[in-house]
């Protein structure tokens, strides 16, 4: 997927916004990796777009602050059966 590289990190950053998601959803959705979303999230939009960067990145870190409830979710959902 060839594509603007600075578009590429507004489209991600206005997905990640609009439906407040994660970077592993946001990766799957645009068929590209989550080391190229992060990249394109913490370092090119900062340049690009400094307002777009500071709501997305409000979304990210409560996202790294929710991980680890979401991945005990998971274990108890792997282990319960469901």
């Amino acid at each position: 997927m060839k594509t603007n590289i600075e578009q590429r990190a507004c489209e991600l950053a206005l997905y990640i916004i609009e439906n407040r998601t994660t970077v592993r959803a946001a990766a799957k959705q645009f068929g590209i990796s989550k080391s190229t979303v992060h990249k394109d999230l913490s370092d090119r939009l900062q340049s690009i777009n400094p307002s777009l960067h500071s709501q997305v990145k409000a979304i990210l870190d409560r996202n790294k602050a929710e991980r680890h409830i979401r991945g005990g979710e998971a274990t108890r959902r792997k282990y319960k059966g469901n």
